[in-house]
């Protein structure tokens, strides 16, 4: 079984740090994995958009993807795109701190994360993705929050490692935030 997973947002948001530590989480439990990041021509303010293929058997979906059975939205402003991209039922967090737009909660499994919100309350505030992130895992039982936290660790340069125990922090808090199992990756009713 593969899951497509989709994480949009503004560039400066962590977008890529957040795919690349799902992916590295995805490692962490022997699961087979392929990322994509995509950007605009600006690093901060522009869209952002990572494409991660997560399965338990090797891999048939290339990592460029039309069709996503989730996708995670830390602002409206790209919306548009990655909606067109979800299949009917697909799982969607959105960061409802920030999230503007009007998502079809009847076509989707819908679930308002305030990540922005968490991450400033716990003094991090560049660290909602990953507060969103660790909603997103809890929810979907896609990785464990300990493969999580690894996979995090291992993808923090050397020069941001002062960042690890707040990153970690953010994570763990998002995956609290659950609701656990509430849309199962890998029953194969969440198909």
């Amino acid at each position: 079984m593969e899951r497509e997973i989709l994480l949009t947002g503004i560039g400066g948001q962590s977008i890529q740090l957040g795919a690349q530590i799902l992916a590295r989480a995805a490692v962490h439990e022997d699961r087979h994995v392929m990322l994509l990041g995509t950007y605009g021509g600006t690093m901060r303010g522009g869209s952002t958009e990572a494409s991660l293929v997560v399965g338990d058997a090797p891999l048939s979906s290339p990592p460029i993807v039309s069709h996503v059975w989730s996708a995670l939205a830390m602002h409206h402003r790209y919306w548009d795109g990655v909606v067109r991209k979800l299949r009917p039922g697909g799982v969607v967090l959105l960061n409802s701190t920030l999230f503007e737009a009007e998502v079809d909660r009847e076509h989707y499994r819908v679930f308002d994360v305030p990540a922005t919100r968490v991450a400033g309350e716990l003094g991090s505030p560049l660290a909602a993705c990953l507060v969103l992130i660790g909603a997103f895992v809890s929810l979907s039982g896609l990785l464990g929050a300990d493969a999580l936290v690894a996979g995090m660790r291992d993808s923090v340069p050397p020069y941001r490692r002062q960042h690890l125990e707040a990153n970690e922090k953010a994570l763990r808090a998002g995956f609290e935030l659950g609701p656990r199992g509430a849309a199962s990756a890998w029953r194969e009713e969440a198909a």
